[in-house]
């Protein structure tokens, strides 16, 4: 079976990392390789991550598209997978990545992300996100929908195969946000691109901050401006970070 090296690049990541990697440690069969790509945190993240025993890689800048890219470089899995350090994978996750690719029609894939909190699920911005996946393409890019295009997010754990991902060039390093449907609409040269009908749990700590209604219309604000081709550099105002 191909291997799968799973990607996570960090950036003061020390109050949900530890967690995750607990959680990887569980997945059955196991990832070949996991890394920790570090953007100059000043946290834990570090500590946390060489103690759980992960590969450790400092990366030569900040910007997820550049600690992804270094990940993947180092990388020996035939698939990868890009992980936030704040999402949680199934149990079966691995499995279910290489059942999917072993479709050769299908270039890359992610799944369905439910969004959490301590105190709360939240529903109904899970719902959009998942609907967003196909109707975002449907609405701004029809011709290469119909060819299998399917946007696909961070928090949704994006792989594909790693020939496949240096072949259309990997992700732009330029781009501070949206780098992951940047890289879809190149990934669908290679084929069709899947939303698998399972679940990943990923932080609500952006919605937390922002509130609910703040949090859609910044979604859908900053989805609509970028699929009419707004710059990623003009849109990461909108996007700050939170940790």
């Amino acid at each position: 079976m191909p291997g799968v090296s799973i990607i996570i690049p960090t950036l003061n990541e020390g109050s949900c990392l530890e967690r995750t990697l607990r959680n990887l440690r569980l997945l059955e069969p196991p990832a070949q390789e996991v890394f920790v790509v570090d953007g100059g945190s000043e946290d834990q993240t570090i500590t946390i991550a060489q103690q759980a025993g992960v590969k450790v890689i400092f990366s030569q800048g900040r910007g997820r598209s550049l600690q992804m890219n270094q990940g993947a470089a180092a990388a020996t899995g035939e698939i990868l997978c890009f992980l936030h350090a704040d999402t949680l994978l199934p149990d079966d996750a691995i499995a279910v990545i290489e059942q999917t690719l072993k479709d050769q029609s299908i270039a890359g894939g992610g799944f369905i992300s439910l969004m959490v909190g301590e105190h709360t699920t939240r529903w109904g911005i899970s719902l959009h996100n998942y609907l967003k996946t196909y109707y975002a393409p449907l609405v701004f890019r029809p011709h290469l929908f119909f060819k299998g295009l399917r946007l696909l997010f961070g928090d949704q754990v994006m792989f594909c195969r790693r020939a496949d991902f240096w072949t259309c060039g990997g992700f732009d390093s330029e781009l501070p946000i949206l780098e992951e449907a940047d890289l879809c609409l190149k990934l669908v040269r290679c084929g069709r691109l899947r939303q698998v009908n399972r679940v990943v749990q990923s932080s609500d700590r952006r919605v937390a901050r922002w509130g609910s209604l703040k949090a859609t219309a910044i979604y859908v604000y900053i989805g609509f401006l970028w699929g009419f081709g707004v710059s990623a550099a003009y849109l990461k105002q909108f996007y700050e970070d939170v940790r």
